[in-house]
């Protein structure tokens, strides 16, 4: 099948994978046009698509020439991030070039790259001027996909057919039981505009939505990317996106990912007649849990310079600005870093640099920037500018409020530890359910570190004190917890008290064992929507597994074939047989039991729920 359908077209060059499974089809075609097509494990998956630039938004790319630029290159490294999903990443492709003539445009060069997991390609070389991207992705079937909705719950399950209008990536496709896909970008530069797709109904055909681009200086495209993998879990655990971005320049040793206190959910909240609030005596007992546990970071919210929105509001000499760098200089004296919010507002009407150059000085360790105003290439322009000032100025960054999506900036950037591509949960139970974790880990997560603040432990039944947003939260205690540990980031941002937290000794030892960088991670089992099993090793060498569940009770079988050679000691967290999400959210319970690489772990989540195992030499 992969010689016949290539042969039916006379310039067909094929890039195959280095394990040839995936093989990505050229073809220039009679009609003019540069198409590909794409086979993933001997099947048709993408069908033949159209791509390429044209000097004007109406016309169509043609092409006028076509040639091989050499010859295959084939690559065989590693890629050693300072942090991410694991601390050494295979990095493995074919490669091929190809001169391109577009009528009316010029000459170009198109990079193809084929991976065992996913293949990718772009333009570069574009002349300097006015074009237009044209790119299709014809899949070759009515599939099954799902879409980042924003501040909502994804779209999806949506047969492709049925989609029609805008959609936004990442989109996830299930094209068969063992064989799942998913649209991205990867290394998208300044004069690039974020990619969106678009489709009409009762086709299986999308298409990046077209954008004039303007190019000072000679053009390369974004990487057009198709993430494949035989289960879900493997599009998770794939590291394309990040590989298709160029390394760091500078020193990153600075940079400390982990987790990190939140003060703006613990506003309101009382325990034994302590209120909390957004104040010095409140952070103070924040930066004392978190150095008790060994957590990193300690992020201070909006209001801390003055009303957030309110035009006169001073990013560096506000309402609390002298309280903030005691609470700097205190946690520096404990071992903890301090984030500081900055909007869009005083981000935009006072100097930038100069801010960030004073929260340096004070000692700062991170940003976290809200509410970007302005189109979606203006913010994605400004992100790019804030990241790279941050980096000069050693502060970490978190980006909230309908951010840019990431492409794989955070091997460039380490800086980037994370960003709100999702929706936080703790903002509308009516918008976040159990379904909208486990189906967000397979889609927004796969364009990079998410901050979804996972982790609120006020379970009780009722509205609580908090005086931001005071609604129940769609969880168990355990299922909590293991959304933390599940959601890739550099920064894992828990958002309650810590007296919430020391009711459930045992799953804050399990939070606590949540040391960055990680050594490794995989996902043993899942499906999108329905649920989710992770494993991550530690920075000491432990292995932590997760699970979390949509609204049904499920159990799942944990081989626990990832340990090396001998016992260890494993505390396993789960849901008491009668917790549920919606009722008995606090019931949880914890047992030890000694496992081996030959142990196949049982494991029973409520409606809502999760487990939690920590895995400890013995």
């Amino acid at each position: 099948m992969l010689a016949m359908a290539p042969a039916l077209h006379a310039k067909v060059i094929n890039v195959k994978s280095p394990d040839k499974k995936i093989v990505f089809s050229l073809d220039s075609g009679k009609d003019g046009k540069l198409k590909y097509c794409l086979y993933v494990g001997g099947v048709l998956t993408v069908d033949w698509s159209e791509i390429g630039y044209s000097a004007n938004i109406i016309n169509s790319p043609k092409v006028t020439s076509l040639s091989a630029k050499g010859g295959q290159k084939s690559v065989r490294k590693e890629w050693t991030p300072l942090w991410g999903k694991r601390s050494v990443v295979p990095d493995r492709y074919h490669q091929r070039e190809f001169n391109v003539v577009f009528s009316g445009l010029g000459s170009c060069i198109l990079q193809v790259r084929v991976y065992d997991d996913g293949a990718a390609f772009r333009f570069t070389h574009l002349p300097a001027g006015k074009m237009t991207e044209k790119t299709e992705f014809n899949f070759a079937g009515n599939y099954t996909a799902w879409f980042y909705n924003g501040e909502r719950h994804n779209i999806g399950p949506e047969r492709l057919m049925e989609s029609d209008g805008e959609r936004l990536p990442v989109m996830t496709v299930k094209a068969a039981q063992n064989r799942y896909l998913a649209l991205h970008e990867a290394c998208l530069g300044a004069d690039g505009w974020p990619m969106r797709l678009q489709s009409s109904s009762g086709s299986t055909s999308f298409e990046v939505i077209p954008e004039q681009i303007e190019a000072s200086s000679p053009y390369t495209s974004a990487w057009r990317v198709i993430m494949c993998a035989d289960a879900p879990g493997g599009l998770v655990d794939s590291h394309l996106i990040e590989l298709l971005n160029p390394d760091p320049e500078g020193d990153f040793s600075w940079v400390r990912p982990g987790v990190a206190l939140w003060d703006w959910r613990i506003d309101g909240a009382v325990w034994e007649g302590y209120h909390y609030g957004m104040n010095y005596d409140s952070w103070t007992r924040m930066i004392d849990f978190a150095a008790e546990q060994g957590f990193s970071h300690l992020v201070l919210d909006a209001n801390w310079y003055g009303p957030e929105f309110a035009a006169s509001s001073n990013p560096v000499n506000g309402d609390k600005a002298q309280d903030v760098q005691r609470i700097i200089k205190y946690g520096q004296e404990r071992g903890v870093g301090v984030w500081l919010y900055l909007n869009d507002v005083a981000g935009t009407r006072y100097p930038i640099e100069e801010t960030l150059a004073q929260y340096e000085q004070w000692g700062a360790a991170g940003v976290k920037y809200g509410f970007m105003n302005g189109t979606p290439l203006e913010k994605k322009r400004k992100t790019q500018e804030i990241t790279r000032l941050c980096a000069k100025h050693h502060l970490l960054v978190d980006y909230h409020d309908y951010p840019v999506h990431p492409y794989g900036q955070m091997r460039t950037w380490p800086n980037a530890v994370t960003r709100e591509y999702c929706k936080a949960q703790l903002d509308g139970r009516q918008i976040f359910q159990p379904k909208t974790f486990v189906t967000s880990v397979f889609v927004n997560m796969l364009a990079g570190p998410l901050d979804m603040n996972n982790g609120f432990m006020e379970l009780h039944q009722g509205r609580t004190t908090r005086k931001d947003n005071n609604q129940e939260v769609p969880s168990t205690a355990t299922g909590e917890i293991a959304r933390t540990m599940i959601t890739w980031s550099g920064a894992t941002v828990i958002p309650d008290i810590p007296e919430y937290y020391h009711k459930y000794p045992q799953l804050l030892e399990f939070l606590a064992a949540e040391k960055q960088p990680w050594r490794e991670s995989r996902t043993l089992a899942g499906e999108i929507g329905e649920y989710i099993v992770m494993m991550r090793q530690n920075a000491d060498g432990d292995f932590l597994v997760a699970a979390a569940t949509d609204e049904s009770a499920r159990k799942v079988s944990v081989p626990l074939s990832f340990l090396p050679k001998g016992s260890w000691i494993a505390t396993i967290n789960m849901d008491t047989p009668d917790a549920n999400y919606r009722t008995n959210r606090e019931h949880t319970y914890s047992e030890t039991m000694t496992v081996d690489s030959d142990t196949t772990l049982e494991i029973q989540m409520a409606p809502g729920g999760g487990a939690c195992i920590l895995i400890k030499k013995q």
